[in-house]
């Protein structure tokens, strides 16, 4: 026992510490996607939302973990297009929500949103939702001390929420094993290295009790670090709770490969973490990427670029919403533009 608890002393003392990095992906583009897509229609996009962002997370670095999770969240669904972002009506619900999105951050849509009118403002309405959505998650990564990278860009507006069926089927569960998340994502085209990587993202932000109180109750899961099983039932008294905790104990608000230290030292929250290290298919991959920051970097920025081109919509397909939250054909400023549009012709026809 005494020579298991060294290894994961040991490990702790391997992490390779780095500067943030530029990454370069080598991943296939899918058509329609262009890493210069708004270079003659709006060349400084990326510089707008990086501003606004540094500012953002100078006040509240969490809310970085929660613009990632949103451009998660909207891809796995039915690829990125943005359908996240749009409110729902009583014929029509958001997928916000579905149960695996209740627990996003709504300031995280106010963020795209306030983003949406500043690059609208610097150029017109030419950037997708889905793009400033994706361009806020790597920046989100990137100002929180991960690596930097392109983001291929060229998505355009889905028209339609998915059902609540359709998220719960294509958001991973954070009671799910290794093997169940796995062979869940292999239909998206996602291997293990890709799997590992994605989980990664949960080096930042907070997860909510009832996401793992399947660990502490009613018997504590014996895959869990006893102290820090301990530490948790005081943050989580009872089944249900409302608290909160962070999902990386070594540096919550840092993107950096602690996670995966945590993971075998067996201080993972959620059961679909910790079992990335319990199942012999991803072992070693979670060792390696505590072993070196840089190899989880370069994964991680592989993966990213591969599941931000999931389903994507792109040439004439969907639009360039107005308003991120609603459709244009639902947007009351847009109709009221048109309808004084018309006025006005009608006018000097006059």
């Amino acid at each position: 026992m005494a020579s298991r608890f060294s290894s994961f002393v040991l490990i702790s003392c391997l992490v390779i510490a780095s500067s943030p990095v530029h990454v370069s992906s080598s991943a296939h583009l899918v058509k329609g996607l262009s890493w210069s897509f708004y270079e003659k229609s709006c060349p400084k996009v990326e510089s707008v939302i990086r501003k606004h962002l540094k500012k953002v997370f100078e006040e509240d670095i969490g809310q970085a973990a929660g613009l990632l999770r949103v451009h998660f969240h909207d891809c796995f669904v039915k690829g990125c297009d943005g359908s996240v972002l749009l409110d729902g009506s009583a014929s029509e619900p958001s997928e916000q929500d579905a149960p695996p999105n209740r627990s996003l951050r709504r300031t995280a849509f106010k963020i795209i949103d306030d983003l949406s009118q500043l690059v609208e403002k610097k150029c017109g309405q030419v950037v997708s939702c889905a793009d400033i959505a994706a361009i806020a998650a790597r920046d989100s990564v990137f100002l929180s001390g991960g690596p930097e990278y392109d983001v291929p860009l060229g998505r355009r507006d889905g028209l339609t929420p998915a059902t609540e069926n359709v998220v719960i089927e294509n958001i991973p569960a954070p009671t799910e094993n290794a093997s169940e998340i796995l062979s869940a994502l292999a239909k998206k085209n996602f291997d293990a290295t890709d799997v590992v990587a994605l989980s990664g993202g949960h080096t930042i932000g907070l997860a909510h009790c009832t996401a793992f109180e399947n660990r502490l109750y009613p018997t504590q899961d014996p895959t869990m670090e006893k102290t820090f099983a301990h530490d948790l039932k005081g943050v989580c008294p009872t089944t249900n709770s409302t608290n909160t905790t962070v999902l990386d104990i070594r540096s919550p608000n840092r993107f950096d490969n602690k996670y995966f230290v945590d993971l075998m030292n067996r201080q993972g929250l959620f059961t679909s973490d910790q079992d990335l290290y319990e199942d012999p298919t991803t072992r070693d991959i979670v060792t390696s990427f505590a072993e070196d920051q840089e190899l989880f970097f370069e994964k991680f920025v592989l993966a990213m670029t591969k599941m931000g081109q999931l389903s994507v919509l792109t040439g004439t397909k969907g639009e360039i919403r107005a308003n991120c939250s609603v459709r244009n054909s639902e947007n009351p400023d847009l109709l009221k533009s048109v309808v004084e549009e018309d006025l006005e012709s009608y006018a000097e026809l006059k």
